[in-house]
């Protein structure tokens, strides 16, 4: 293995986690957790930053589905599931989330013509592609990657539709 190939791996696990967080705490990284759960089909009405009861209760639902401690804390292992499988196109995507879909997203860039590290890390470089590429579309260039973003870069195929995860239905029927 060579000095390069180390560093991609390094880059490519940090692009799997992310900083513990409880419930209650607040910031991006919340925001960027609410984000995957939305992607992932769960009921997020507000990405607000803040971890409350509705946040809590879809990270034990994904928890539970994948296997993982039922705790309501998001550590390495619930990050690392929620990035690995969230699907290119079902999450907005900006500077400092990372994950597959992040993966996938520089590889299209690259696609696209742009000098770009698959790393997983939504950096300063992706985004100032990201910039460039939506001028050159004639679209809002704020280097914040939506839907219409995506569906440009994958050259007019539509994003994929995440599944809708009943969670509220299976907890409504334990208290019964």
């Amino acid at each position: 293995m060579n000095l390069n190939q180390k560093i991609t791996d390094t880059a490519c696990d940090a692009a799997f986690t992310g900083k513990e967080i409880h419930p209650w705490d607040s910031g991006p990284a919340v925001a960027e957790l609410q984000g995957l759960l939305r992607a992932h089909g769960y009921t997020i009405r507000i990405i607000d930053g803040d971890f409350g009861s509705l946040t809590e209760a879809a990270v034990r639902s994904f928890q539970k589905k994948h296997g993982l401690r039922i705790n309501g804390v998001v550590g390495p292992q619930t990050w690392a599931a929620l990035k690995s499988s969230v699907k290119p196109g079902a999450r907005v995507l900006r500077q400092g989330y990372s994950g597959s879909d992040v993966y996938e997203l520089q590889g299209l860039l690259q696609v696209n013509g742009y000098e770009i590290n698959r790393t997983g890390i939504f950096d300063q470089k992706t985004k100032l592609a990201i910039k460039d590429f939506q001028q050159k579309h004639k679209l809002k260039d704020n280097g914040i990657v939506n839907s219409i973003t995506w569906t440009l870069l994958r050259g007019g195929y539509p994003e994929p539709t995440p599944s809708k995860e009943p969670f509220w239905l299976s907890n409504f029927l334990k208290w019964r």
